[in-house]
């Protein structure tokens, strides 16, 4: 694919391994711990080093679903500035909890916050009009994940008990829509925030398939196409490992519920696999592209 120009210091390699450490241990210190309850967390190693490749120091990133804040935090300990706005009122404040806590820790770049519907992100951030260098998010992943676990001797129960497994239980978060009106909703999102891109500023989204009812659903396939219609073009596709790294093999990072749909797929005789990646889209705006080709 046409890569864009990556401008940091770090290039990006086809194959990210940015979970080298656990998810948990990546935030431990850095994010306040009641940050682990969100349900769709961005691993801090994958914001940092796709901030590091499409930007420089002093330069704006910005994330329209921003959760509890990772692309946010990541930007200002690397000197950047970020813009970010998050739907549910609990994750914002626990976005300026983690700002705060950066700050603290040195983190010298400058940080926007509103809480708000994302697809307003162009009215909102009018005044960011052609500055923004980074889009960096993820879409939601319908309104129940994997969350949390705890089990046996742990809870005193016997028994498996699920948490943080819910973006919240407001019909308004586009977790609970169907996959086409999330995706058409991510549509409008992305088309706001091509416009307050700078030219041949970058999009990049991570995305990684889901189960629905047992179906497996190419999410990065359809946010592939709905971003193309919202006037983005794909230019690079690459792999997060969402596994580690050890001695030349791999370290499996798989929850329990994905490993528990992975055996049942399988008893039904479906060669099914729990997934250890995720993708990395890289889109830059067809306006600005068409401009680079003449």
């Amino acid at each position: 694919m046409n890569t864009p120009h990556q401008t940091g210091s770090e290039p990006l390699p086809s194959v990210l391994p940015v979970a080298q450490r656990p998810s948990r241990d990546q935030r431990k210190g850095r994010y306040v711990p009641e940050s682990m309850r969100h349900p769709g967390k961005m691993l801090p190693a994958l914001a940092a080093r796709v901030i590091e490749a499409f930007t420089t120091p002093g330069e704006l990133v910005l994330d329209p679903m921003c959760g509890i804040g990772t692309t946010l935090v990541e930007a200002i300990h690397l000197g950047r500035s970020a813009a970010g706005m998050e739907y549910e009122s609990d994750f914002a404040h626990l976005t300026l909890r983690n700002l705060q806590l950066a700050r603290t820790q040195g983190a010298s770049g400058t940080a926007r916050l509103v809480c708000g519907d994302a697809r307003n992100v162009a009215t909102v951030y009018a005044d960011l009009a052609g500055e923004v260098a980074l889009v960096l998010t993820s879409p939601p992943y319908g309104s129940h994940t994997h969350g949390q676990v705890t089990a046996g001797r742990k809870n005193q129960s016997g028994k498996v008990e699920k948490a943080h497994y819910r973006y919240s239980t407001d019909p308004g978060n586009l977790a609970h829509r169907s996959i086409g009106e999330l995706l058409e909703a991510f549509g409008h999102i992305l088309a706001g925030c091509g416009e307050l891109l700078r030219p041949f500023g970058v999009v990049a989204i991570t995305v990684r398939p889901i189960r629905v009812k047992g179906e497996l659903i190419d999410l990065p396939g359809h946010v592939a196409a709905t971003a193309e219609e919202a006037g983005l073009t794909l230019t690079d596709r690459l792999v997060a490992l969402l596994c580690g790294l050890r001695h030349g093999g791999l370290v499996n990072r798989a929850s329990f519920f994905q490993m528990l749909e992975a055996r049942r797929a399988r008893d039904k005789g479906i060669p099914a696999c729990a997934i250890a990646h995720e993708d990395l889209l890289v889109f830059q705006r067809a306006t600005d592209l068409a401009r680079r080709r003449r």
